[in-house]
C-alpha cells in the first residue's frame, strides 16, 4: 500500500491513520469478518463428526488427538462412530474436546446406539456424553422402501424420496412433536437437520413450511444446514430472517458455484470460503436469528486429505490463512 505522509510532519496524522484503518477494514477478505464474528461473539468453531467418520471409527485417539491441533473444541457426533458413550467422552476429555450435539436416527441403525424413541436409554448415554442437544439428522424414510443390495444411499435417497406429498411432512410434523415432547421430559433439547429434499415443492408448499408450520416451536428447532440450502436453490439468508428463533444450530458448510439447484441429495462441496457462500453476510444473520452452534461440515467427495480439507475451513473462519 503506498501511504501518503502529512505535509508538515512527514508522518501520518491520527485522522489520516484512522482513515487508513477504515479503508483497510472495507478491504479485509470475508475470512477476517468471521474471525470477528466467532471472536466477538465469544463462540467456537464446532466440527461434525461425520466430515472424519472413518477416521474417528478407526482410530478415535488419533482423530480427536489431530482435531484438537487444528484448534477444534466443540464436537457434534454423528452417532456412537463404533465406540462406547464412556469411551467418547473419556478421549474427548483427554483433548480438551467437548460435546455440544449429536444427530440419532428415529430408529436404531448401529448396534449399541438408541434410537430417538428409545427417551430413557438416549437421556442415560446423554448424561454420559454431556450432551443437551439432540439432533434428528434426515427425514424418517417411508416405510415401504429399503436399500436394495448394493445401492448406494444417495440413490436410495432419490428413489425413497421420489413423490412425497404432503400428508407426508405433516405426518413428519407429527412425529418430531411426539419425539420432542418424549426428549423434554428427560431434559434434552431437539432439532431436526435438513437436506434439500426438505425445498421440494409439494401441493402449493415445501416439506420446510410444513415442518416450520405444524410443530411446536416451544419444543422443536432447526439445525440449517447451509450447503443443503443453497443446493436446494433457496438463499438461507431469506430462511434466516424469515423463521429466525426456530434455527438454532448450523452446519457451516460449502458449495462450489457449479452446483446446480436440485432436492435430490446431490452437491459440488467445498471447503469453506472456497466456494459460492457469502459467509460474511450469513453467519451475523445467523446469530441474529438466533444460533448460537456452528458446525463445520464438508460432504464427499474431498479433493484433500478430509483433515486437510476441515483445517482449510477453520484456518479460512479464524482468518489463519
Amino acid at each position: 500500500m503506498n501511504t501518503a505522509s502529512s505535509p508538515v510532519t512527514g508522518t501520518l496524522t491520527r485522522r489520516e491513520a484512522l482513515a487508513m484503518g477504515l479503508a483497510a477494514a472495507v478491504a479485509l477478505p470475508e475470512a477476517a469478518h468471521a474471525a470477528n464474528f466467532f471472536s466477538t461473539h465469544k463462540l467456537p468453531i464446532g466440527l461434525q463428526l461425520y466430515t472424519v467418520s472413518d477416521a474417528a471409527k478407526a482410530d478415535l485417539r488419533g482423530s480427536f488427538e489431530r482435531l484438537a491441533k487444528i484448534g477444534f473444541r466443540t464436537i457434534e457426533l454423528a452417532g456412537y462412530h463404533g465406540h462406547t458413550p464412556a469411551e467418547l467422552k473419556a478421549t474427548a476429555d483427554h483433548f480438551g474436546l467437548k460435546f455440544t450435539g449429536i444427530h440419532l436416527s428415529d430408529s436404531s441403525r448401529n448396534a449399541g446406539e438408541p434410537g430417538l424413541a428409545d427417551a430413557a436409554r438416549l437421556a442415560a448415554d446423554m448424561r454420559v456424553l454431556g450432551i443437551e442437544n439432540v439432533t434428528m439428522p434426515i427425514l424418517p424414510f417411508p416405510d415401504n422402501v429399503a436399500p436394495a443390495q448394493g445401492e448406494a444411499f444417495p440413490d436410495f435417497f432419490r428413489r425413497a424420496t421420489a413423490g412425497l406429498d404432503k400428508a407426508y411432512w405433516q405426518r413428519t410434523a407429527s412425529l418430531l412433536n411426539r419425539r420432542a415432547e418424549s426428549l423434554a421430559r428427560e431434559g434434552l433439547r431437539f432439532s431436526y437437520h435438513n437436506h434439500n429434499v426438505e425445498f421440494a415443492p409439494v401441493e402449493g408448499t415445501t416439506g420446510w413450511d410444513v415442518l416450520l408450520a405444524e410443530t411446536d416451536p416451544k419444543r422443536l428447532s432447526f439445525e440449517m444446514d447451509v450447503g443443503w440450502v443453497a443446493a436446494a436453490g433457496r438463499d438461507p439468508l431469506e430462511l434466516l430472517k424469515k423463521h429466525s428463533g426456530r434455527i438454532r444450530q448450523m452446519h457451516v458448510k460449502d458449495i462450489l458455484a457449479t452446483t446446480k439447484p436440485n432436492y435430490a441429495m446431490q452437491q459440488d462441496p467445498t471447503e469453506v470460503g472456497n466456494g459460492s457462500l457469502p459467509w460474511a453476510r450469513i453467519l451475523p444473520a445467523a446469530h441474529a436469528a438466533g444460533v448460537r452452534h456452528f458446525y463445520v461440515e464438508q460432504e464427499p467427495p474431498f479433493t484433500m486429505d478430509r483433515f486437510d480439507a476441515i483445517a482449510k475451513s477453520f484456518r479460512y473462519l479464524t482468518a489463519m490463512g
